[in-house]
């Protein structure tokens, strides 16, 4: 294992004289740990899929690549791009993972979309070996992944996350300090929350004018000049939805798991949502009658299913 990264005469190395471990190189994680070798970011990425992972190493030379989670030992920072708790569990307490490996003073940096209480678990476990744990949550999909303008909300003690402020600015051009560990998963949540019922109530609006006659398109048109507009309406509706591609590149699935854990947060705060809890019944529905592969925007074709009508154009695409 050899660590390294690519370099541009232009840029800052975030952490300069560290090491950074990437763990998770999917979707999200390719192009954040993109994000960090553009930067000079010394590196060392690892993931499940031999072949994601030989693919990045031959895109990006000089990046250490590791053949588990024992060549993690020497760096400073582990960021984890992962799609439940449970891998992550799996990835830092399994009997020979990050914590059996990892030096005292280091920290692990959790990107993906973890359950608040369980972060705080995992950093209690962590503390017992002098290592810190930060979660730092992401925000605007792949395409802001790419340009690296994330939203990052992170949680953690103040002076561990100032410690990785510099690498996630790397990645993302909103940095927020939300609280205490697990306060930026709790975030992240009840961000997609919302974000689910946005794309939800902007379907059925569009539906209702598709049937009273008002081009889709125009109506879109309207609300984004409007009081109705939201992030769905300015950047899925038009570029996903209306165009038929419904690939923006975030699952159903995975949207279903962060509302889960969002209304399960307010079941823990002995909070009983009225709207989220009928938009977790509704996108539970979309999802199970969707395919497993679908993408969040692919609600919408369950929606219209449901309701009969199509937002699709006269040409049927």
């Amino acid at each position: 294992m050899t660590a390294g990264a690519q370099t541009t005469s232009t840029s800052v190395v975030p952490l300069p004289g560290k090491v950074v471990g990437h763990i998770g190189l999917g979707a999200m994680g390719r192009p954040i740990a993109q994000n960090f070798v553009a930067s000079g970011q010394a590196t060392v990425v690892f993931d499940a899929d031999s072949a994601s992972q030989g693919r990045f190493l031959d895109d990006h030379a000089g990046v250490g690549g590791a053949a588990g989670f024992a060549d993690f030992a020497a760096c400073d920072v582990v960021v984890l791009v992962l799609p439940t708790s449970d891998i992550v569990d799996s990835v830092v307490l399994s009997e020979d993972g990050l914590l059996a490996h990892l030096r005292p003073g280091s920290t692990i940096v959790d990107m993906g979309s973890s359950i608040p209480t369980r972060t705080q678990a995992l950093a209690e476990a962590a503390a017992v070996k002098g290592i810190s744990v930060v979660d730092a949550p992401v925000s605007g999909g792949v395409a802001r992944a790419e340009q690296a303008a994330l939203a990052v909300m992170v949680g953690g003690d103040v002076a561990a996350v100032e410690a990785v402020i510099p690498l996630l600015k790397a990645t993302g051009s909103d940095i927020i300090h939300v609280g205490p560990v697990g306060s930026g998963h709790a975030a992240k949540a009840l961000n997609n929350l919302m974000a689910a019922n946005n794309m939800l109530i902007a379907a059925e609006a569009l539906l209702v004018g598709r049937k009273f006659g008002i081009e889709p398109a125009t109506l879109l048109g309207v609300i984004n000049a409007s009081s109705g507009r939201n992030q769905a309406t300015e950047a899925k509706y038009e570029k996903f939805v209306l165009s038929r591609t419904f690939d923006s590149g975030f699952a159903a699935r995975l949207m279903r798991k962060d509302i889960g854990i969002a209304l399960d947060l307010a079941h823990d705060q002995e909070i009983s949502p009225l709207l989220g809890e009928a938009v977790g019944r509704l996108w539970n529905a979309a999802v199970d009658g969707l395919d497993p592969a679908a993408d969040q925007t692919d609600v919408v074709r369950y929606l219209e299913e449901y309701h009969r009508v199509s937002l699709a154009d006269p040409a049927g695409r």
